[in-house]
């Protein structure tokens, strides 16, 4: 428990940290929201009294102790735009891009684990190199490259699946769904090599324990030994990693989003900063970035608990 404390703690002291540097970078941008309000014909007195209704005009320092105030409460402030509460309209879109993350990194997972098993079980051979080198050259294009690439082969070529827009779940399981497999498919072709490569090494080296020796000696089958033997042991770094990327990826649906006209997050995102909706933005940054935090916390509690080694190191706590 106290290495759990100790995680917790680091979590809301990173968190802080976060919620100042995202009202600092926001808060330095150029541009004014007023502007935009007032439109083309509105006359400085015009701006000066928007900047004024909307706080604007007050010292930095102020408003960032204000707004810091308010995020302690749940309150993330009211879009300048529109007048709704920051927190509600991030709320509506978040399920979309969690939808989006969790389906990719399945697509990324169906794609990793038969492939590290069988490049480990067959290590050195050369379907064992044919996998790798397949999955590096995936790995080595840009997600926005293989996103056109998957829009024009699957929707303008063959018309298997829809270009671009969303459809919610009211309008069924399978409509929805297929309005994220070109997305997901786009992050999982280049996440899976990532998960494939870990599986692969550290599967290798359990192969050699002592313990799977014993069981090929007693005649079990090869699929009993990976999946039954060396599967667990050998996951524990791809649970990290598996972690590292959602977090990660959580910063990479404003480009997937944007693509496909996705109303998650990430396209919330890239429309605020066009419209300088500085609210909305700081919103969204914080969400993204306390969202990596809390998943890299959550990952290095579970690994703490999925392998034992890890509690009886002391040099490794904390």
């Amino acid at each position: 428990m106290k290495f759990v404390w100790k995680k917790i703690l680091r979590l809301i002291l990173v968190g802080l940290a976060v919620a100042a540097l995202t009202f600092l970078m926001v808060n330095i941008l150029p541009g004014d929201v007023a502007d935009i309000i007032g439109g083309r014909g509105a006359s400085p007195e015009d701006i000066e009294a928007i900047r004024k209704d909307l706080g604007l005009d007050r010292n930095i320092l102020v408003r960032f102790v204000s707004w810091l105030g308010h995020l302690l409460q749940g309150d993330l402030g009211k879009s300048y735009l529109t007048g709704e509460p920051v927190l509600h309209i991030i709320l509506t879109r978040l399920p979309v891009t969690v939808e989006l993350l969790v389906i990719s990194q399945l697509f990324a997972l169906l794609l990793a684990l038969p492939a590290g098993i069988f490049c480990a079980y067959r290590s050195g051979t050369f379907f064992d190199r044919l996998i790798s080198i397949g999955g590096f050259a995936t790995f080595s294009v840009p997600i926005f490259v293989m996103a056109l690439v998957g829009i024009y082969l699957f929707a303008i070529q063959l018309h298997w699946l829809p270009a671009t827009g969303y459809m919610p779940l009211e309008y069924g399981f399978w409509a929805n769904f297929r309005s994220f497999i070109l997305p997901a498919l786009s992050i999982a072709l280049i996440e899976w090599v990532v998960l494939m490569r870990v599986l692969r090494s550290d599967m290798i080296s359990t192969l050699q324990q002592n313990y799977i020796l014993m069981a090929r000696a007693k005649g079990l089958p090869p699929w009993k030994v990976l999946l039954h033997h060396a599967l667990r042991p050998s996951s524990f770094t791809l649970v990290t990693i598996l972690g590292l990327q959602i977090g990660r990826l959580l910063g990479g649906a404003v480009i997937i989003e944007t693509i496909f006209a996705l109303p998650g997050i990430g396209r919330l995102l890239v429309n605020s900063i066009y419209a300088r909706d500085y609210m909305v933005v700081q919103g969204c940054i914080l969400l993204i970035t306390i969202g990596y935090v809390v998943i890299n916390t959550m990952v290095d509690i579970l690994y703490h608990i999925l392998d034992p080694r890890i509690r009886t190191e002391p040099a490794n706590v904390g």
